[in-house]
């Protein structure tokens, strides 16, 4: 393609993949977070009292829907200052990270800074709009660049890094200065686990000013909505009505069932802090097995993930563990400070995340097939 984008790369995994589904056990799949739990009852429900839409869905959304956004975000995250008409909402995120350089206008001319290790959706949404991408954690890094996007990703996808609020503050000073938009992938925000995250949009961090500034939320991993695509976004009035504009010409709309489920979702936080307590058991149980086999658990303060190394390379990890019927995802997948770590997910059943925990602490056969 003219954009030049990479390998796919969990196309790269096959071989890794067989071994592990060799395992006389079964292979425990942790190398993709895709959820694995059942969507909460009120949640169908919303979405099957809804199917019988047969318009056209609003783009923006429907009031309820960004009534029920505006109220989550404060609720959940002390978030303040959020007006109904700075919500959107988008067809996951994933979808949105890929189009935002896009559509925002961005071109060759403009410059796209992400973090060194991270999501590859970004670079990609970057690459598909031809722009010039800058991969840097620092500040000192960039120099005088002056870029018009900056993406941060807190909790990280893949470390599980938290960033503190004194780093979210400067970062947001200095692209104010600069003229720089600030999209925040805020997709774990609730999945805090040796600290608490603060959203970019929080008062401590920009003072209660969201000009620049836009925060990126999904229902994925929160309420297990993966396949239903349901995610919004908000922040700076200004850029969310350029984006809604932009939406509506490329029908970009957010299915009327979807949004129903989503409003369900948002306004029941009981489903969600059970989901949360699924996740944190298993990352005990995942953290404990781990490092009792040796493995060295870098970051990982919150997130669905683990980020681990023997201290060899990522692929011979990868291997080690597909011999035990275990997938994870080579670090190297996020960048090349990766290059000696995995990631292991989160999310797999209680009964998979046992059989893991078994196979890491020897209590369970290898695969006989040879590497």
């Amino acid at each position: 393609m003219s954009a030049s984008l990479p390998v796919f790369p969990w196309d790269t995994l096959d071989e890794a993949r067989a071994l592990a589904t060799a395992h006389p056990d079964g292979v425990v799949d942790l190398s993709v977070g895709t959820p694995v739990d059942p969507v909460a009852p009120r949640i169908r429900e919303a979405l099957a009292a809804a199917s019988a839409s047969s318009g056209y869905p609003a783009t923006a959304g429907t009031p309820r829907l960004r009534e029920a956004a505006v109220k989550a975000l404060n609720r959940r995250y002390g978030i303040t200052g959020v007006t109904e008409a700075a919500v959107l909402p988008v067809i996951g995120t994933k979808e949105f990270i890929a189009w935002l350089p896009t559509l925002l206008g961005l071109g060759p001319q403009d410059q796209v800074v992400v973090p060194e290790l991270a999501y590859p959706t970004y670079d990609v949404g970057a690459r598909l709009a031809r722009t010039q991408v800058i991969h840097a954690d620092s500040l000192t890094q960039l120099g005088p660049q002056t870029p018009a996007l900056v993406y941060l990703n807190s909790p990280s996808n893949p470390t599980g890094r938290v960033l503190g609020v004194d780093h979210l503050r400067k970062v947001v000073g200095w692209a104010r200065e600069r003229g720089a938009l600030v999209a925040s992938d805020e997709c774990y925000l609730g999945l805090g686990w040796d600290t608490e995250p603060l959203s970019v949009l929080h008062p401590s961090v920009c003072d209660g000013d969201h000009t620049g500034l836009l925060a990126l939320h999904s229902l994925s991993k929160s309420s297990s909505l993966a396949g239903y695509r349901a995610g919004f976004v908000a922040g700076d009035p200004r850029v969310v009505a350029e984006l809604l504009a932009v939406r509506k010409h490329a029908g970009m709309m957010v299915p009327t069932p979807v949004q129903a489920a989503m409003v369900a979702a948002l306004d029941d936080d009981a489903h969600q802090d059970e989901q949360r307590g699924r996740y944190r058991r298993r990352r005990d149980a995942l953290l404990t097995a781990f490092r009792s086999a040796g493995f060295t658990v870098d970051h990982s303060q919150a997130g669905l993930y683990l980020w681990v190394t023997r201290g060899e390379p990522c692929r011979d990890t990868v291997a080690w563990l597909a011999q035990r019927g275990i997938l994870v995802a080579p670090g190297e997948f996020y960048g090349p400070g990766g290059a000696r770590h995995v990631r292991v997910a989160l999310t797999a059943t209680d009964e998979r995340i046992a059989a893991a925990v078994a196979r890491l602490s020897g209590k369970a056969p290898c695969n006989t097939v040879a590497v």
